[in-house]
């Protein structure tokens, strides 16, 4: 019997890379599979969830690396429109509505931002 470790964090931003009302891609390799994920600044904080939309388990960037509305105010999902709360990840607005995105924990340290596979 084996028992898995969980990964530990991964750097994946340094923090000035990520503007407020921007967000980056990263990949994350969890129990044995690559798991696409996106961190946002959100008015100077920064939070990170899984790109899978909990309406359909499809990528929710519109363009290639964006999420947000156009004011911001919003993470948005390009398949059919869901609005989703930055800092919680609840779906607000569309089919979903009250779900929530998968968190990505993230871990900030010297200027650099990590992260670890959900649930580890």
């Amino acid at each position: 019997m084996s028992c898995a470790t969980p990964a530990a964090p991964v750097p994946i931003a340094h923090v000035d890379d990520v503007a407020p009302g921007c967000t980056r891609k990263f990949i994350l390799h969890c129990d044995g599979t690559d798991t696409e994920a996106f961190v946002l600044n959100y008015r100077g904080s920064f939070y990170a969830y899984v790109n899978r939309c909990c309406h359909i388990p499809m990528a929710m960037d519109w363009v290639d690396n964006q999420f947000f509305t156009d004011d911001s105010t919003y993470v948005q999902c390009a398949t059919h429109g869901a609005l989703y709360d930055p800092a919680t990840g609840e779906c607000v607005a569309g089919p979903p509505l009250g779900r929530c995105l998968v968190p990505v924990p993230l871990l900030i340290r010297d200027g650099e931002i990590f992260a670890a596979c959900p649930g580890a």
